[in-house]
């Protein structure tokens, strides 16, 4: 397999490999991993250190002039004509999970030359699974080739999502989207890992993904899957120009269509009409639940007369 690949692809894969190997040494003994924490429900560890480490110096190695765009040890920019190849690189996507010793997360590498990400990797250790795709080539998981999935109606669909979890985040806005969205689907699932989830929806596991709050290392691996599988990816309002917009939206072309209906109007980009809308049901379900929590009891009925007998023993 590696014989076809493209150069940069089969360096990516290596450099997931090995930050892999690390991290899987390092999960048999989670609970000896050093914890820092980032800010709140956000986490790091010295295994997401370490594996973004060898991930760059073995990129780096290769192409000593591509930039570095990671997440924990931010930019660094390129020389000559490596400057606009940026490697866009998540050590650890699932950090909390891992920590926990729940074994969902993995490692995501993409490569953006220009303005398009060229190369993906995604790669979970706790599986061996290795994801991957070069754009015009197809997305594979390990030897096969993978598509997105044929459903057409949404309610026979399974998505995944993520969960607000840091602050500042919009958790009322998320939670009435979610209440849009649930009732209308075979099964909505929360892994706890958007690279993850985004390979999963090119797999065909999944039907479809969306999340808010995402950063560019999150997403921009699972993008190029999605897109290589036959599928699209886009904002909420279905703008393919999402990479740096802290929202995700995927899914088969049909079901796409039928998400972007139900979560455009709680983009950050929708139109001040959606917006005025989502504020006004915000605000009635509020009172209404107000009202509810503050209404007296009714009465209850008035009991009919005791008979003249002893008190049952209840």
């Amino acid at each position: 397999m590696s014989s076809t690949l493209h150069p940069m692809l089969n360096v990516a894969i290596k450099a997931a490999r090995t930050a892999g190997t690390l991290i899987n040494r390092a999960a048999l003994d989670v609970e000896s991993v050093r914890v820092s924490v980032k800010q709140t429900n956000d986490f790091v560890t010295e295994v997401d250190q370490a594996a973004e480490a060898a991930i760059i110096d073995t990129l780096l190695t290769a192409y000593p002039d591509h930039a570095i765009w990671a997440e924990e040890s931010g930019k660094r920019p390129g020389k000559h004509g490596g400057a606009d190849h940026v490697w866009i690189i998540d050590p650890l996507d699932g950090t909390t999970n891992f920590i926990h010793g729940f074994p969902v997360y993995c490692v995501s590498i993409a490569l953006m030359v220009g303005n398009r990400i060229e190369q993906a990797v995604i790669y979970d250790p706790s599986r061996n699974d290795l994801f991957c795709a070069t754009r015009g080539r197809g997305a594979y998981l390990n030897d096969r080739r993978i598509r997105v999935a044929k459903r057409t109606t949404l309610r026979d669909c399974l998505l995944s999502t993520g969960f607000p979890f840091r602050p500042g985040d919009s958790f009322q806005t998320y939670l009435q989207m979610f209440g849009d969205v649930m009732p209308r689907v075979a099964g909505l699932r929360r892994p706890g890992s958007a690279a993850l989830d985004l390979a999963y929806v090119a797999a065909g596991f999944t039907d479809g993904f969306f999340e808010m709050g995402l950063s560019p290392w999150d997403v921009a691996a699972g993008a190029l899957l999605v897109t290589e599988a036959g599928g699209l990816v886009g904002n909420f309002t279905g703008e393919s120009d999402f990479l740096e917009q802290k929202e995700c939206l995927a899914a088969n072309p049909r079901i796409y269509g039928q998400l972007v209906g139900l979560t455009g109007k709680y983009s950050k980009f929708a139109s001040a009409g959606d917006k005025a809308a989502v504020r006004q049901a915000r605000s009635a379900a509020a009172a209404a639940a107000s009202t509810e929590g503050t209404a007296a009891p009714a009465a209850a009925p008035e009991a009919p007369a005791a008979p003249d007998t002893p008190d049952a023993p209840f």
